[in-house]
């Protein structure tokens, strides 16, 4: 292996490292893939212990907007692994990836929990995995609580954004969705519901159930959709110039 291969390697192994993102060789397919991964709890504007796995949005966010000015990058798939975390840096993300123009796909591992559902369903795609979870509950707060009634409308407003954001992604209903978030009888001490695998996809909310190769195939078949349209639409442009 040359000097430059293995200084490549190194550089590879260290973004992984540092960011969970690396983009994925070009080997018998033709189209590059850019790998992002939203693990452990989602830091917002606080830092987390340095004994907790973090996802921090001040990487993810600068890399998204990378990805969107790449011509080197065709599609993004997001691996989930992901017990929630922060709403804003949260919701951030997931509209990040809702607007980008490449196609993505999603693929829920471990779990996507609370605000970790937004993200699995901001992509093109979604699948999840057979013994995946998806945990749905109202937002919380930490911290010293006003019990006055601006604090439970903002509550509100933060719970209707998330509500919004995730029906308008997804097959789910509105009333559906609060239905499930608002459940008294599964968790022992808190409301909210479980989903496991195909009970997500059965709710609407995640397209198919599926593993890394599923995820793979779909988002290769998106970026060569999008390479047949676009060259068709320059075919038809071409035409008209002619004519």
């Amino acid at each position: 292996m040359s000097n430059k291969k293995v200084e490549e390697e190194k550089l590879r192994n260290e973004r992984i490292e540092e960011t969970g993102q690396v983009t994925l060789d070009k080997n018998s397919r033709s189209n590059s893939i850019h790998l992002i991964t939203i693990i452990g709890e989602i830091e917002g504007h606080d830092n987390l212990g340095s004994n907790s796995k973090t996802t921090k949005y001040e990487h993810i966010l600068p890399q998204l907007a990378a990805i969107e000015d790449s011509k080197d990058i065709d599609g993004v798939l997001v691996l989930l692994n992901t017990m929630g975390g922060d709403v804003e840096a949260g919701l951030a993300i997931a509209e990040m990836i809702a607007s980008l123009s490449k196609p993505t796909v999603s693929l829920v591992l471990g779990g996507s929990h609370s605000i970790g559902v937004p993200i699995a369903v901001s992509t093109d795609y979604s699948f999840i995995v057979p013994t995946g979870t998806m945990v749905i509950h109202p937002v919380r707060m930490n911290g010293m609580v006003i019990g006055v009634p601006q604090t439970f409308d903002y509550f509100k407003q933060i719970q209707d954004r998330i509500t919004g954001f995730v029906c308008s992604h997804c097959e789910i209903s509105r009333n559906r969705f609060e239905k499930l978030m608002m459940e008294t009888e599964i968790l022992t001490k808190d409301v909210g519901t479980i989903l496991v695998g195909e009970e997500a996809v059965d709710e609407g909310i995640i397209d198919e159930t599926g593993g890394i190769r599923e995820a793979m195939a779909k988002l290769h078949q998106l970026i060569d959709r999008r390479d047949e349209s676009k060259a068709k639409k320059s075919k038809n442009l071409k035409g008209d110039k002619k004519n």
